[in-house]
């Protein structure tokens, strides 16, 4: 088992999703992409993001979707968007997030949704959906295997003795 440097995480695992939290997942992300605003792309993409139990044992999924901007840098994708509502909302530490769009099945994350959902764990596992309904797992650790992290920052690295 891990031992974490980040003091907002702890040793505890989850148990493993079961197919229903799974699809239960899934259906909210499908959901939350009927509220993209994506007058550009037309190409409208949801997340649906499964937070640790808090201190009452009590579990959320929060909805994101994306939403484009006349300049397009400003965008910001559904993966994003639902974590930093979930990190607004009090939460930090997450066990799976689904992603699904609507034009395209399997909808992976772009390298920066996946560099972001990487920040929150390298256990956290990613859904995805195909167009003949079959469930893609996949883990953050699996998808970007060479991540940044806190880890690589001066602070958190040793000094060599000379």
């Amino acid at each position: 088992m891990p031992a974490w440097n980040n003091k907002r995480r702890s040793l505890y695992e989850p148990p493993p999703l079961s197919d229903q939290q799974i699809q239960e997942l899934l259906q909210a992300a499908q959901a939350a992409y009927q509220h993209a605003y994506v007058p550009y792309s037309r190409f409208p993409v949801g997340a649906a993001l499964l937070t640790y139990p808090d201190a009452d044992g009590k579990r959320q999924v929060v909805q994101g979707c994306n939403v484009e901007n006349a300049s397009f840098g400003l965008a910001i994708c559904a993966e994003r968007v639902a974590i930093t509502k979930a990190v607004s909302e009090g939460h930090q530490r997450f066990q799976a997030i689904a992603i699904t769009a609507k034009h395209a099945n399997p909808c992976y994350p772009c390298g920066t949704c996946l560099q972001f959902i990487r920040e929150f764990g390298a256990e956290i596992e990613i859904l995805f959906e195909t167009h003949q309904r079959e469930v893609v797992r996949h883990s953050i650790q699996d998808m970007l295997p060479y991540a940044f992290t806190s880890e690589d920052l001066p602070e958190h690295k040793q000094e060599k003795p000379q």
